[in-house]
């Protein structure tokens, strides 16, 4: 109750603050699970994806969001609850099986669960490569991808910002693409193909260059340095 209120406020109060183009909203099927995949560009882009949508969708958030301390972190908690976030521990030895198998669970359920097939936010505007996870959903799921072109939300809310900026935004939603036809999920070509065709089809939506490699978060550590550097020339 408290999220569609939520969102029922959030929604014209960012019509009329940010006035964001929206284009092609009535693309994403009234009805069924579905997997949105979207470029990747700032924090924002779950609460963009997330007020502009027809209906409600999930996405992953850190579970650090969840856990606060004191009325901020209860507040924290509260926003990210509100707006379809589902907590995951991203320093879990398990991350990244337990993320796809919490979207799973969302799909499963018949509802919209958003991913960005990139990893990362991209630090230089380019589109990375997308990883494999956003077709082994639709695919495992038997359900359609919506792919979604994001732009200007880099500048809405950049990194160093506290609170957003008011700036033009543009979310384009594509035509859905059928996942059935491209194989079984346990087939790595098959996922690599559908992932692809997804990565086109954000790359035609937000005009973004294509990277044609995939995009890695800054290294943590001296080891991860040396790993990455040792394996720079590693075919993809």
């Amino acid at each position: 109750m408290f999220k569609s209120a939520a969102k029922a406020i959030a929604r014209p109060v960012a019509s009329v603050v940010y006035r964001p183009t929206v284009i092609g909203a009535d693309r994403l099927p009234a009805d069924g699970p579905v997997v949105i995949a979207s470029n990747h560009l700032s924090f924002i882009d779950s609460v963009a994806i997330t007020i502009v949508a027809r209906r409600d969708v999930r996405f992953l958030a850190k579970s650090e969001y969840f856990t606060g301390a004191g009325f901020t972190g209860r507040m924290s908690k509260l926003f990210f609850e509100s707006i379809g976030a589902i907590p995951v521990d991203r320093e879990s030895a398990t991350a990244a099986q337990d993320s796809l198998q919490r979207g799973l669970e969302v799909l499963q359920e018949g509802g919209v669960f958003a991913i960005y097939p990139e990893g990362t936010r991209s630090r230089d505007g380019r589109l990375y490569k997308g990883r494999t996870g956003v077709a082994w959903l639709a695919l495992t799921a038997g359900c359609p991808v919506v792919p979604v072109g994001l732009i200007g939300t880099e500048e809405l809310l950049p990194v160093d910002a506290a609170l957003p900026r008011i700036r033009p935004v543009t979310i384009e939603f594509g035509e859905p693409i059928d996942s059935a036809g491209y194989g079984d999920a346990a087939s790595a070509r098959a996922r690599r193909r559908l992932t692809d065709d997804v990565m086109t089809a954000i790359a035609g939506l937000s005009g973004q260059e294509l990277a044609g490699v995939y995009n890695e978060p800054p290294p943590h550590s001296v080891a991860e340095r040396v790993r990455r550097a040792l394996h720079r020339n590693d075919p993809a």
